[in-house]
């Protein structure tokens, strides 16, 4: 009963024992900062070092983040530069894998006596039996058919229609095709035709006649459409088993059809520097 009555005037007692206590002990203990600075202070601490540490987490994040945009956009930049390094390099080897080719054909221009016309494949028509390429030189350069069509090492078919810009090449290996060719160790003549993908045939050489493997095949010259000498192939196969009178030959051409880019035309003898025709092999 007696709390109950008197419990204000205890509680202002009490608080003003307390905070007579804390003044006290602040003059014993004077150090620039009460008692109750200190608990404030040893309080707030944890909460400051919390509310720290949040601040540097996000601060830190955000850091990061900023960091990483960067970074994503330079590395965008740098996939593109990449990119476009490769492209260039593309086209350079492009152009210089394209350069030897074409010193390779005007080696074989130097070595011939002949005027020639480089042209460009353009297109390939690859059937059972035909074997024919359309090439990116016509009549606007000169070309007409019947014109041999050569590449390293050696022919490989000729023209058989020709318009203002393009021109058809009967390849070689085309079924079609009839060459007249020679064996170049025994001088044996002879008619090669295509036989697609077996390559050619030699026909009209007798049994009697010493054909080898390895034997290389060159133009004869007696049609008039190729010139004398022209490597053409090399025997791979010799058959005397065939009831008839002649060899089975079978050649296989020198130049590699599926490979090819670019041509050249042999569109007439080179003329010497006084005017004169050079005679032909």
């Amino acid at each position: 009963m007696f709390f109950k009555n008197y419990r204000a005037v205890i509680f202002v007692g009490a608080v003003i024992l307390a905070a007579v206590f804390l003044f006290s002990y602040g003059l014993k203990y004077d150090a620039g900062q009460s008692l109750l600075q200190r608990l404030a202070l040893g309080a707030a601490a944890p909460v400051q070092k919390l509310l720290t540490l949040c601040v540097e987490s996000v601060d830190n994040a955000w850091t990061r983040y900023i960091r990483l945009v960067g970074l994503e956009e330079e590395n965008r930049k740098l996939k593109g530069a990449i990119g476009e390094l490769q492209m260039q390099l593309t086209l350079y080897r492009q152009g210089y894998l394209e350069a030897r080719r074409l010193q390779t054909l005007l080696s074989l221009e130097e070595r011939e006596p002949y005027r020639f016309v480089a042209a460009r494949i353009i297109g390939k028509e690859q059937g059972a039996l035909a074997k024919t390429l359309w090439i990116d030189k016509g009549e606007a350069h000169g070309l007409k058919p019947g014109m041999p069509v050569m590449a390293l090492p050696g022919l490989i078919g000729r023209l058989t229609n020709v318009s203002r810009h393009s021109a058809k090449v009967q390849l070689l290996i085309d079924e079609g095709s009839n060459v007249d060719v020679l064996v170049e160790r025994t001088r044996q003549q002879g008619m090669l035709r295509g036989a697609g993908s077996r390559g050619c045939v030699v026909r009209y050489i007798s049994k009697i006649q010493d054909v080898r493997e390895g034997d290389v095949i060159l133009t004869s010259g007696l049609s008039n459409v190729f010139p004398k000498g022209l490597l053409v192939g090399k025997v791979v196969h010799t058959d005397r088993s065939d009831a008839g009178m002649f060899l089975n030959i079978r050649v296989s051409p020198f130049a590699d059809f599926t490979s090819l880019e670019e041509v050249l035309v042999l569109a007439g003898e080179r003329k010497t520097p006084s005017g004169e025709r050079k005679a032909a092999k």
